[in-house]
């Protein structure tokens, strides 16, 4: 593998990773690292290796672990050290493959594109990180969305969703923006709101563990946040909005599913304090601008929601 390669390979784990040099930069922001978006543009962009410490940086804010961040930062060292050496093999082994198209049919350069992949995939396969690309080339993300994501039975898709309160099915109530109703604050909060024109867009974004999503909200002014309990808290009470999303585990969120009169629901627990999240006021809280909130996990129904699949409204 040769530093083209190397860094063609880090581009296609940024895809993988389905996040935006902004979302990057806050996920290693909040892990104690710095990654700003214009450090990976040059990252990205660059014909030299990137320095082993930010390589590291860069495959932890990708969502993968220490180890196989390790192992990229083994792989770009020992493309550094070859390059030192004196050439060993002919002039041909060591040219890079060519881009040039001229003469070529669309089959022809689909062919050396494939071949020049494979060479990719061969050399990061030999540290095991030919999981990182396989993924990427079968999930085939598109800024941050999965296409034909298969999810673990009984458990959602990756996609666009209404999020229903099960204890009150026949009241046309799905989980979108809203404020305190005791006007404390005038932040934007999840609560309950009729279902039409419900803003903003809720999208599911599956994550590495199964049963475990990000609620991403896609607002028409705000951009692209995810719904977020209150500080990390992990008592009863807390409040639900949304916030940049950083892969936290107070931004992720176990689904259990679970049968109601209706369909199957899903309890949704906060995987950071593994409480419920529900409607705050409980059973009686039928009103329209009730807030979620997380709380003990008591089997009721106001902590069971309906995922009604939808497509995105803006």
């Amino acid at each position: 593998m040769n530093v083209r390669e190397f860094v063609v390979a880090l581009r296609a784990l940024r895809l993988w990773s389905g996040l935006s040099y902004r979302e990057l930069a806050a996920k290693a922001r909040a892990s104690g690292g710095t990654l700003p978006p214009s450090t990976i543009t040059s990252m990205l962009g660059r014909s030299t290796l990137p320095r082993a410490a930010l390589i590291v940086t860069f495959v932890l804010a990708c969502g993968l672990d220490q180890e196989t961040a390790d192992r990229w930062a083994h792989v770009r060292n020992s493309i550094a050290l070859e390059s030192e050496r004196p050439a060993s093999r002919s002039p041909e082994s060591l040219a890079p493959p060519s881009d040039s198209s001229a003469g070529q049919t669309p089959a022809d350069s689909q062919v050396k594109g494939h071949s020049r992949l494979r060479r990719v995939v061969a050399g990061l396969g030999a540290l095991g990180l030919v999981i990182s690309i396989a993924a990427f080339l079968l999930q085939e993300r598109t800024g941050g969305q999965h296409r034909g994501v298969v999810a673990e039975p009984g458990l959602p898709p990756e996609g666009w969703f209404l999020i229903q309160p099960a204890h009150i099915p026949d009241h046309g109530f799905c989980i979108g923006e809203g404020r305190e109703r005791n006007r404390r604050t005038d932040r934007p909060l999840a609560v309950q709101r009729p279902c039409t024109a419900i803003v903003p867009d809720t999208y599911l974004a599956a994550t590495s563990i199964g049963s475990v999503y990000e609620i991403r909200w896609h607002h028409p002014e705000e951009g692209v946040g995810c719904l977020t309990v209150d500080e990390a808290l992990t008592v009863d009470e807390a409040l639900v909005a949304p916030a940049e999303c950083t892969g936290a585990p107070h931004q992720r969120y176990q689904l259990e599913p679970t049968r109601t009169p209706e369909s199957t629901g899903y309890r949704i627990r906060p995987t950071h304090s593994s409480l419920c999240l529900g409607i705050l006021g409980g059973l009686a809280d039928v009103e329209n601008g009730a807030e979620v909130a997380q709380a003990t996990c008591t089997g009721a129904a106001d902590q069971v929601f309906l995922l009604k699949p939808t497509t995105r409204s803006s």
